[in-house]
């Protein structure tokens, strides 16, 4: 039995250092994701309100995303020789996300977790990247990204548009509306 935090040293032209601490990060990276994406799935459940139906379809998407992630990243653990954290109470151990409650939040307190869930996981994967890219892992490097950063920056900004409080245009433009005395030209 091969246990976890060990590498199998595998002809791939990289150092055990930089094996294992590519392996180590991404552990992390990965436990994150799977919390991740499973959040992502209790607020596709748990959706309510006037936009339920385009965000009931966003977040299963967003969900299905980050499950492909979760492979990508657990694959790429194998390759470099180490173990993927897989069993779901050793995720919970690693995870650095906060657990939600276990009710029902409200839609913008569900989509505030999802955003700092990304935002945390974006920043590891930066630095991981960066400290990869040192040691010479560029296949590291490649997927945090290409995959995880690329996916987790669009998916954030998706959540982040359904947050955003859009005011009423006040000043000159709706002076002119307002006022019949007034020439546009």
């Amino acid at each position: 039995m091969q246990e976890f935090g060990t590498i199998r040293m595998f002809p791939l032209g990289l150092s055990s250092e930089a094996r294992m601490y590519s392996c180590r990060r991404l552990n992390q990276i990965l436990a994150d994701t799977q919390i991740l994406y499973n959040l992502y799935k209790k607020a596709h459940w748990l959706m309510r309100g006037p936009t339920f139906y385009q965000l009931h379809l966003l977040l299963d998407k967003h969900a299905d995303e980050q499950l492909k992630l979760v492979d990508l990243v657990a694959e790429r653990v194998q390759t470099l020789g180490g173990v993927a954290v897989g069993d779901p109470r050793h995720v919970a151990e690693l995870t650095v996300i906060p657990r939600p409650p276990d009710g029902v939040e409200e839609v913008p307190a569900m989509l505030t977790r999802l955003v700092e869930a990304h935002e945390a996981i974006l920043v590891a994967a930066r630095d991981a990247a960066r400290h990869a890219a040192d040691l010479g892992d560029s296949g590291t490097d490649d997927l945090l990204v290409s995959d995880v950063i690329r996916t987790g920056e669009l998916q954030a900004w998706f959540l982040i548009e359904h947050l955003v409080d859009t005011p009423i245009v006040s000043g000159p433009i709706s002076d002119t509306v307002n006022d019949p005395q007034r020439d546009p030209s």
